[in-house]
């Protein structure tokens, strides 16, 4: 029996979109693999001539060099990804994050080669961010843009997904051999992570190659091959067309990315100074974040019948309040510290996160979406993870240190706030896009913006 448009379409999507989870989950194993080490082994390599606490400041400062240039990758990338395609443009960021992550592994010490040692480590985070920041945009958008529009939320959340899958992947290895003997640890063994990134991306590239380009960006290129007028480049169109939703795309995010960064960074070294062992941390956050994965599609499909913006403002609020206790609970024992963990990023977080991805790419229509959906993204990513971990460190510092975290609670409650404030003035896009020839067929009598 033959297979039906409808039927064919639907496989196709499903196959998008795990092409998508999997390529995204390979980017964000070597982005966050970053994480864990800066928590745990750079200040101690790289930056061994400054004290425990400036070293970790220092470390956490490297981190969000990674962040920097991420709105430039989606700026790079998403031109491409808009004028050539999104599925050549996701090969090419997948094998820059991993030739970037592989090199992370052979870098030598500051006690080998001085000042040289933090430099490379730096450039590497650079290309790494720029790798990611053209990552998202893409993945996101093969799924969001192969589904019904009815499922769209759910559809663009399988890249989402991809982000904490990756965190498990880069936490739980990290976390096997940070149970070798210290000394064997600081030598060689926080390398093999970083190695093993060259055997994900052959999986990645297999996986990659095999998926069909997107249909709805085969159709405006068709339409702009027809059309006499010259095609905009997608930047211009963006701050000509989009200024406003860039804005709010980027400020609605905050309070997720802050509440993303955290667990994974301040969250494990904090812990860890107030006494947790080292491998009972990173088993915490790997098990919250194996839920996170499920609750992140969870909350997205509930986007889809809700709304974007009642799940995602429900869950900033929830994360506001929750800021305080959740940071307090870590003083406490074994089991307040995976309360800590679970509450955060397996229940909270994902409130936010899990439609973020439709709530973004529906902001902006098909030809210029790649660079709007990533700019967005990339500078709420850069502005609320990327500099959360040297800012919370930095404010623990100013408080005194141990277990006086108000401020950091406060600085985490007020980025949620904002996030509300954003995602209160955007308009519910669930059912409307830019173009209209993307609208649902469930709402024909909602007007595009």
């Amino acid at each position: 029996m033959s297979l039906t448009p409808s039927t064919t379409r639907d496989r196709q999507a499903r196959r998008v979109a795990w092409s998508s989870f999997l390529g995204s989950t390979i980017e964000f194993y070597d982005f966050l693999l970053y994480g864990a080490a800066a928590a745990l082994v750079f200040d101690k390599l790289f930056f061994s001539d400054l004290s425990p606490a400036m070293g970790t400041v220092a470390s956490f400062a490297t981190l969000a060099t990674g962040y920097v240039t991420r709105p430039l990758g989606g700026i790079v990338f998403g031109h491409f990804g808009d004028r050539v395609g999104r599925k050549s443009v996701l090969v090419l960021t997948m094998t820059l994050m991993g030739v970037a992550s592989f090199v992370i592994g052979l870098l030598p010490t500051y006690d080998q080669i001085g000042l040289w040692a933090p430099a490379l480590l730096v450039l590497a985070r650079l290309l790494q961010g720029l790798a990611v920041g053209g990552e998202w945009g893409g993945a996101t958008l093969m799924s969001f843009e192969h589904s019904r529009p009815e499922r769209r939320g759910l559809a663009a959340s399988f890249a989402g997904m991809g982000g904490p899958t990756g965190a498990v992947l880069a936490t739980g290895v990290f976390t096997a051999f940070s149970t070798l003997p210290d000394d064997q640890f600081l030598t060689w063994g926080w390398r093999v992570p970083f190695l093993l990134s060259v055997v994900l991306l052959a999986c990645g590239l297999f996986v990659r190659l095999k998926v069909t380009e997107s249909p709805l960006f085969t159709e405006a290129q068709n339409e702009a091959a027809a059309s006499a007028d010259r095609t905009e480049i997608p930047l211009f169109t963006i701050l000509r067309r989009y200024p406003k939703q860039v804005a709010l795309s980027c400020v609605g995010g905050w309070g997720a990315m802050v509440w993303q960064s955290l667990p994974a960074t301040f969250m494990i070294t904090y812990a860890i100074q107030l006494g947790h062992d080292r491998t009972t941390v990173l088993l915490a956050q790997v098990i919250s974040s194996i839920l996170q994965i499920g609750m992140v599609g969870a909350y997205a499909a509930l986007s889809d019948r809700l709304g974007r913006r009642p799940v995602m403002i429900g869950g900033a609020l929830a994360l506001a309040v929750a800021s305080y206790p959740v940071l307090w609970l870590l003083g406490g024992g074994t089991a307040q510290l995976y309360l800590a963990f679970l509450l955060i990023n397996s229940l909270l977080q994902p409130a936010m996160y899990g439609p973020l991805a439709a709530f973004i790419s529906e902001m902006f229509g098909t030809s210029s979406r790649y660079t709007g959906a990533s700019l967005g993204y990339q500078l709420s990513a850069t502005l609320g993870a990327g500099f959360t971990p040297l800012i919370a460190s930095s404010l623990l510092a100013a408080a005194g240190g141990g277990q006086q975290i108000g401020l950091v609670a406060l600085f985490a409650a007020a980025a949620c706030l904002l996030s509300v404030a954003a995602v209160t003035l955007s308009k519910e896009s669930r059912y409307t896009l830019p173009d209209p020839s993307e609208q649902s067929p469930l709402m024909p009598s909602l007007k595009t913006r």
